[in-house]
């Protein structure tokens, strides 16, 4: 179990087989630096084109299609002083008689403490003088590369992850992705250093970020979208559109999730979803949304075979 550090010289603005930079073994742990969506970096720079541009891909020693391969995210931290937000809710999430009256788009700048966890606006409106928010760093973009050689704008989202937007993705979390590629080709960035569920302004906080990961491989082990898991839950994320789709999406996964993997019949977890599952909204603003379905382990550990 080897630890590496990497500072990416380029970046990708779509998910894809990429030559590799980096090759380690299930069990490494990666330490790497990210961009903004902007593609600025800690310096505030710009060094490559904006759209949520992607550090990696990392290739994994033995990850082959039909494992899953996991990222427990370590470490998420904001490397600069200074963020930036959109300031207007997207006309997708209102009714359509209110789009006239949206305030007019700009940019917010926001002071990013990362030592004492707050953000603050820079000129904010005099309602929201002396708002300090604390800061709840994650990834808002990350993933594996999709199969048929596919190479996915990082704008969106599939079964391979990508521009999730779930804020849920913060360290302390473990996520899991299906493999479809030799080496999986791990790709990360997007960070945001504070956002609201649904990304609904289309940013969060948006800033560079020093990231950590430790990356896994359970072979053998087929997942069809991405899973994750928490001290307190297990989850699965849709990506489509219509949300209703995506629904059915994490829906589908985590009923597959409870049979293969925790014991269940189709009839015990249809009942237990039924009562106890929950939903977390991810992206809400880009070309596929996401969902979130959610099952707490301490309701698993009642269950035969739950784990």
């Amino acid at each position: 179990m080897a630890l590496h550090r990497f500072s990416p010289h380029h970046y990708h603005t779509a998910i894809g087989s990429h030559p590799p930079v980096l090759r380690v073994a299930p069990g490494d742990t990666i330490r790497t630096t990210t961009v903004d969506a902007g593609g600025c970096d800690a310096s505030g720079v710009q060094v490559t084109a904006r759209g949520n541009p992607q550090s990696g891909p990392f290739y994994v020693e033995g990850a082959e299609p039909g494992d899953t391969l996991s990222v427990r995210l370590d470490a998420i931290v904001p490397s600069r002083d200074r963020g930036y937000s959109a300031s207007a809710v997207a006309p997708n999430v209102v009714d359509p008689d209110y789009v006239a009256a949206l305030p007019p788009g700009r940019m917010s700048l926001w002071a990013v403490d990362a030592a004492a966890g707050v953000a603050r606006l820079v000129d904010p409106p005099a309602a929201l003088a002396g708002l300090a928010l604390p800061l709840d760093p994650m990834l808002g973009c990350f993933g594996v590369a999709p199969e048929g050689g596919q190479a996915i704008s990082t704008a969106t989202s599939g079964p391979h992850g990508g521009n999730m937007d779930y804020r849920g993705f913060r360290a302390g979390t473990t996520a899991h992705f299906p493999v479809f590629v030799p080496g999986a080709l791990l790709h990360v960035g997007d960070g945001h250093a504070l956002q609201g569920d649904g990304e609904i302004v289309g940013t969060g906080i948006e800033i560079s970020m020093d990231v950590t990961v430790t990356v896994g491989l359970l072979k053998g082990r087929r997942s069809r979208w991405p899973r994750g898991e928490t001290e307190e839950y297990i989850f699965t994320v849709g990506n489509a559109r219509p949300l209703d789709q995506a629904v059915q999406h994490a829906t589908t996964e985590m009923i597959r999730w409870l049979q293969e993997d925790h014991g269940l019949d189709a009839a015990a977890a249809h009942i237990l979803l039924g009562q106890c599952v929950a939903y977390d909204l991810g992206n809400v603003f880009d070309p596929a949304y996401t969902m979130v379905c959610k099952m707490a382990k301490r309701t698993l550990a009642q269950v035969a075979g739950g784990r």
